[in-house]
């Protein structure tokens, strides 16, 4: 992986380099803090926030996506606003309510299902709830993160069905698998969407050639920034989610820059995971307001940053991640020269 951007010196990215520890609403991810480096590019600041788990080789590309909206002009957006769908983890049933109160005017829910240590029952009644607080009208849309088996996930899609489901993202783990469920369920009019087949993939177009999806889940970050995000989605030739990665404003502005730049954007966006920091490093956060996002670059808050800043021993580990990671690209970059 390189960077469209030329890649800035090392000393460039760690003299700006500002590590904070959000803490979250409720337990997201298995985690509840949100750790994430921020830096000050010419064109502005932009966000590095790899899950700790994620090895150098993958969180490189992430590093390259911070460098290309830190360090390259925007695309042209499209739109001014982007609307964007509340996200629901999974949480019990009775504290969907509360959730769904964060994510002001959203006419769409995100919902994680197939947590470890849950029953498909425990995501029937997730699911049921979110579509009793948002009525008929209100749309609804599953996130398994890969974690069903093939019959799992098509006995889960027909438990769920009766929710009348937008799509469902992610429900298995393999592109083989992905095609195959899609074929098994096709007759249901459920369209299966790819996440981690796609950002986490070698070949994010392999899901798109193998026919294993109807919809592609971009993230900005991850995929090494907006423009390589953008030429997937029209090299892929499927309609478009752009999501994040519980971002923090900064990188959230990044995602909203991806939206606005798309030249069709049928869906609400995953865009408004703000609503489950509890706290954040801008002032205002970028929050939902009315079902949408603004587009547009934002800065952090000084203050807030000093707040919110990671002890010396995770301030250190990240600089030291980021030394990896530019590496990395480096090599990548030299690679591509030879």
């Amino acid at each position: 992986m390189s960077t469209d951007a030329a890649l800035p010196p090392l000393a460039d990215l760690l003299q700006t380099a500002r590590v904070v520890s959000l803490p979250l609403v409720t337990r997201f991810r298995g985690i509840l803090q949100r750790e994430a480096v921020l830096f000050e590019g010419p064109e502005g600041w932009t966000e590095f926030s790899p899950f700790v788990e994620y090895d150098d080789a993958e969180a490189a590309t992430w590093l390259a996506g911070a460098i290309d909206y830190g360090w390259m002009p925007t695309p042209t957006a499209q739109r001014t606003s982007i609307a964007v769908n509340a996200t629901v983890p999974a949480v019990d049933a009775a504290a969907v309510g509360e959730i769904l109160g964060r994510f002001d005017g959203c006419r769409t829910a995100k919902i994680k299902v197939a947590e470890p240590g849950q029953r498909l029952s425990d995501d029937v009644a997730r699911v049921r709830e979110v579509r009793t607080l948002m009525g008929p009208e209100g749309r609804i849309r599953i996130d398994a993160n890969g974690a069903w088996n093939l019959d799992e996930a098509e006995h889960a899609i027909h438990a769920l069905t009766e929710f009348d489901l937008e799509y469902v993202e992610q429900p298995c783990g393999t592109i083989d698998e992905l095609a195959e469920l899609r074929r098994r369920v096709k007759y249901l009019g459920i369209p299966i969407a790819a996440d981690e087949s796609i950002r986490k993939a070698s070949d994010p177009l392999a899901v798109a050639r193998a026919g294993a999806a109807d919809i592609v889940i971009i993230k900005a970050q991850p995929l090494g920034g907006i423009r390589r995000a953008l030429r997937i989605v029209a090299e892929a030739g499927l309609p478009a989610v752009v999501s994040s990665a519980l971002d923090t404003s900064i990188g959230l502005a990044m995602g909203a820059a991806l939206a606005a730049a798309l030249p069709d954007l049928d869906y609400d966006c995953g865009l408004g995971t703000a609503a489950l920091l509890a706290a954040d490093v801008t002032d205002p956060a970028l929050l939902p307001q009315n079902g949408a996002l603004p587009v547009g670059r934002v800065t952090p808050d000084l203050a807030l940053l000093e707040r919110h800043a990671a002890p010396d021993e995770r301030r250190e580990w990240w600089h030291a991640r980021i030394a990896r990671c530019h590496s990395e690209l480096a090599r990548a970059a030299d690679d591509a020269v030879q």
